[in-house]
């Protein structure tokens, strides 16, 4: 059984979600120390995580790689904290329900019932982001 999260950092009971492309399965650990999906794409020091499905959505949506968007039910092992690139800075709290960890997560599971954003919409987020790309703004703050 995947151990309890450690929510000293962030007051939220889950349950997690991370959205990707990678093929993922029930017992897989995620790490931090892979390239971003963002920006420059460095390694990142963090894992990202969200309580929300459109959160995800936008993860799975939005990640470098080839074949399909998934999203996965996870757990994390340790210490997770609001995700400094959209708290406060863009939106006031955490309404996200963004986060980040330093510390691996567990696959649990894979939602297969998501549904992704509209055509249109999808294209404007890539837009917005190639727009940041274009100007030097990185989309990550690690």
């Amino acid at each position: 059984m995947a151990s309890a999260p450690d929510l000293s950092g962030a007051q939220d009971p889950g349950p997690f979600y991370h959205g990707t492309k990678a093929d993922l399965e029930p017992g897989d650990v995620l790490e931090p120390g892979y390239g971003s999906n963002y920006g420059a794409r460095r390694r990142s020091s963090f894992l990202y995580v969200t309580a929300t499905l459109d959160a995800a959505t936008w993860g799975a949506e939005l990640a470098v790689g080839e074949g399909r968007g998934r999203i996965y039910r996870v757990v994390p092992t340790g210490l997770i904290e609001d995700d400094p690139n959209l708290t406060d800075k863009k939106f006031p709290g955490n309404p996200t329900r963004s986060y980040r960890t330093r510390q691996p997560v567990r696959v649990v599971g894979e939602v297969t019932d998501w549904a992704g954003h509209p055509p249109e919409v999808l294209q404007r987020m890539r837009e917005h982001l190639e727009e940041l790309e274009r100007l030097g703004v990185e989309a990550i703050e690690d």
